[in-house]
C-alpha cells in the first residue's frame, strides 16, 4: 500500500559528501516527499549516515528508518542518531543528530559481504567490546576464535553459528544503545567512563588515516583496527594499560583479518590531520585510552607527551 521510489548512491566513504547529499535531496523533492513520508536507508554505514542527514534537513526533518546490511552498520552506525557527510574539513564534521524511527537487522545479509567488509565490522565489534566490559570483549573474542571472517559464508549452514551471531549482534547493539541513551548528543563537558565520547576509542587515528588517503584506501572499520592498536600502545605509556592486556587486545584485533598496508602514509600527515578531528575541545584533542579492558579513560593531548604520539 506504499508508493516507493528508489535512489542509489555510490559505494564507499568517498561518496558520503555534499554532492551525494544534494542528489539525495533533489531525489526527495522530485519524488514529492512530504512531512508524512519517510526515507529508508538500505545499506551500510555510508548509506545510513547520508540518508539520515538528508532526512534531517529536508522539510526541516522527515522520518527515516535504518535497515543496515553490513556488520559495522548493524552494531554501530545505525544505532545512535548521528548523521553526517565527509568534507575537506575532515570526517563527519558536518552533520546532525536525527534518530531513526526504527532499525531492522537481518543477519542473513551478512552472507553477501566480502571479507574486507566483515573485517571492518569486527574491528568495530572489538572496539565496543574493549570499552564495554570484559564480558562483551570475551564474547567477541570467543566468536572470532571460532568463526574466522575469512570463511564466514560457510558457517551459515550451522544452526549454532546463527544463534551465536544473533546473540553477539544483540549484545553489541544493547551496549551502544545504553551509551547513547545516557548521552545522546555527546555532551562535551562529560569525561566519565560512560560518556558517549568513549565510542570514539580507536577513531582518532582512524579518522586521520581516512582523511589523508581521501577516504579511498581504508574501509572505516579497517582504519579503526589500526586506531585500536595505536590507542593501546599509547595507553600502555600514558594510562598504565598492562602488557598482558595490550597483547590480548592486539591478538583479538588480528583475529578480525588482514588490514590494508599503510606503510606509504607519513607520520607527519597523520599528526597534521588530528587538527581536523571532531573530538577537539577548545585547543585540545581528546583521546580515548584504556586503563584496562572495559575501563576506558578520556585523556587530552596535553597529558600525552609529543614523543608518545610521534
Amino acid at each position: 500500500g506504499f508508493e516507493v521510489f528508489i535512489w542509489k548512491m555510490g559505494d564507499g566513504e568517498r561518496y558520503k559528501n555534499f554532492r551525494s547529499l544534494e542528489k539525495a535531496l533533489r531525489f526527495f523533492s522530485e519524488s514529492g516527499l512530504t512531512r508524512s513520508d519517510a526515507a529508508i536507508a538500505l545499506g551500510g554505514g555510508v548509506v545510513g549516515d547520508l540518508t539520515g542527514f538528508a532526512a534531517s534537513i529536508y522539510l526541516r526533518g522527515i522520518a527515516f528508518l535504518q535497515i543496515p546490511t553490513t556488520l559495522l552498520s548493524m552494531i554501530d552506525s545505525s544505532v545512535g542518531g548521528k548523521t553526517s557527510v565527509n568534507s575537506d574539513f575532515g570526517k563527519n564534521l558536518i552533520g546532525t543528530f536525527h534518530q531513526p524511527h526504527g532499525v531492522l537487522i537481518d543477519v542473513e545479509t551478512l552472507k553477501t559481504l566480502p571479507r574486507r567488509e566483515l573485517t571492518a565490522g569486527f574491528c568495530e565489534a572489538v572496539k565496543q567490546g574493549t570499552i564495554a566490559n570484559k564480558e562483551l570483549f570475551d564474547q567477541t573474542a570467543d566468536f572470532l576464535e571460532k568463526y574466522s571472517p575469512n570463511k564466514f559464508k560457510k558457517y551459515f549452514s550451522q544452526p549454532e553459528f546463527s544463534e551465536k551471531l544473533n546473540k553477539l549482534i544483540r549484545a553489541q547493539v544493547n551496549f551502544k544503545a545504553e551509551i547513547v541513551t545516557n548521552d545522546e548528543r555527546e555532551i562535551f563537558e562529560r569525561d566519565d567512563s560512560r560518556s558517549r565520547k568513549i565510542l570514539n576509542f580507536g577513531h582518532t587515528l582512524a579518522h586521520a588515516l581516512e582523511k589523508v588517503t581521501d577516504y579511498k584506501h581504508f574501509k572505516h572499520g579497517e582504519a579503526v583496527g589500526y586506531g585500536i592498536l595505536a590507542a593501546g600502545e599509547i595507553a600502555k605509556k600514558v594510562a598504565n594499560l598492562s602488557q598482558n592486556e595490550l597483547n590480548l587486545l592486539n591478538y583479538v584485533v588480528s583475529l578480525t583479518g588482514k588490514l590494508p598496508n599503510c606503510n606509504h602514509i607519513k607520520a607527519e600527515q597523520i599528526i597534521e590531520a588530528f587538527a581536523f578531528d571532531k573530538k577537539n575541545v577548545g585547543d585540545s584533542l581528546q583521546w580515548i585510552l584504556l586503563e584496562a579492558i572495559g575501563k576506558p579513560k578520556i585523556v587530552t593531548n596535553k597529558d600525552i607527551p609529543p614523543r608518545v604520539i610521534s
